[in-house]
């Protein structure tokens, strides 16, 4: 599902990653853990397509039989938006909209029909527990349950790989358990492959596998 080599990444005089190798089946949960400091962001952001690595010869990037340093910006942002899921600490939901309107956006963009694309909305929030939630927006839901719309959102496009930074980060234990378990729930439901940088140890060691990154390289 993500097949990664010789992957760099400086900025300015800064080498943030230093020859990254990883193979990442598809429906695998991984997790990646390590010091502040070590990559595992840069790292989730590269082969998020967030951003592009510094590229030497032997660099490579396939992701769900795809070889992404090869497309330019229109097609990688296509790229992401049908194929990858994104769930970060802070949630980054829009406070202006509901939560069925939040999910929906990625869908939006990928130029669904609106009917369609709430439909599923919906169907996912309802698998999530939220389905008393649809027109809350941010600001009348808790923590766990804001975190819930985000995952949600990730989902709506059915991507192929979700990449989650720090997900129960901002949670109460209990939410972040809820969290965790979820994460495992979706993959068996969906076949995802979920890609998670965290400091809990909990959902660390949950994972199929657990990489550590110390100073910009998987210890190995």
């Amino acid at each position: 599902m993500i097949s990664a080599k010789n992957i760099f990444k400086s900025y300015d005089h800064l080498q943030v990653l230093k020859g990254v190798d990883l193979h990442i089946k598809a429906g695998e949960i991984v997790s990646i853990v390590g010091a502040s400091g070590a990559g595992k962001t840069t790292l989730l952001q590269l082969l998020g397509t967030l951003d592009r690595p510094t590229l030497r010869a032997d660099t490579e990037l396939v992701i769900d039989g795809e070889d992404v340093l090869k497309m330019n910006d229109k097609n990688l942002s296509r790229f992401r938006n049908l194929h990858l899921g994104f769930i970060f600490q802070f949630h980054q939901l829009l406070p202006e909209f509901t939560a069925l309107e939040n999910v929906c956006i990625p869908g939006l963009i990928a130029q669904r029909s609106k009917s369609e694309t709430e439909t599923k909305a919906k169907e996912i929030l309802d698998y999530l527990g939220l389905s008393d939630r649809f027109d809350h927006k941010p600001s009348a839901l808790s923590g766990g349950e804001q975190q819930r719309v985000a995952v949600a959102r990730a989902l709506i496009n059915q991507p192929a790989v979700i990449f989650a930074d720090e997900p129960s980060g901002n949670l109460d234990t209990a939410a972040a358990e809820n969290l965790h378990q979820l994460f495992f729930d979706l993959r068996d439901k969906f076949g995802q492959t979920f890609v998670i940088v965290t400091h809990n140890d909990n959902l660390a060691h949950m994972a199929d596998r657990k990489l550590t990154m110390v100073d910009g390289q998987i210890q190995h």
